[in-house]
């Protein structure tokens, strides 16, 4: 099984190379971000309880996150391998993913971080914000907290995965396919050693 993580700011292209690195490799994608928002559309107890937290940029709680992500490893056993979108963001969110694909005898075998200069993420995300129905694409100031919060609290996850060399740096900025090959270069060098 080969699982990797995507990891990147808000606006960096997760969603987008997202989509056509699972076209290409056959994995499983993961996002919590749709996992969430799944449940707000739905209305559940669970998306009642987190549509103010992102509405208003803040994450939500690890644990409810973990066992989203649980319930979504379990349900698919024939997968080849899960792409994780936006997640971890925190390093106890790290922790714990690499115990429970360690209990399911997996791990994570490599983090692509995506690089995207701040005014970058804000100029995609308000145009986002104009043809998606995410609220919290349509204010800057908002944008700033999410890109805020990514700082402080997710860029240690990098660190966390660095200590086990599995973190590759990739230019987030250019063409879709430009940055795509890029991220496929980094998958290909790493199936290649497995």
């Amino acid at each position: 099984m080969f699982n990797l993580i995507l990891f990147g700011p808000p606006g960096s292209g997760k969603g987008t190379q997202s989509e056509k690195l699972i076209s290409k490799y056959g994995l499983k994608h993961l996002s919590t971000g749709d996992l969430l928002r799944s449940e707000i559309a739905r209305q559940t107890p669970l998306g009642l309880a987190v549509k103010s937290l992102m509405a208003r940029g803040e994450l939500v709680p690890d644990e409810i996150v973990i066992e989203m992500i649980n319930s979504a490893l379990d349900n698919n056993p024939q997968a080849n391998g899960f792409l994780f979108d936006g997640f971890p963001r925190t390093n106890a969110q790290a922790e714990a993913l690499d115990k429970l694909l360690n209990q399911k005898n997996t791990e994570i075998a490599i983090v692509l971080a995506l690089q995207v200069s701040e005014q970058e993420l804000i100029d995609r995300l308000l145009k986002r914000g104009l043809t998606s129905d995410r609220v919290d694409d349509r204010n800057e100031e908002v944008i700033s907290a999410r890109i805020a919060e990514y700082e402080k609290k997710t860029a240690a996850v990098a660190e966390h995965y660095r200590k086990y060399d599995k973190v590759k740096y990739v230019n987030g900025e250019g063409t879709i396919d430009e940055i795509f090959d890029l991220l496929c270069e980094q998958i290909d060098k790493k199936l290649k050693l497995a």
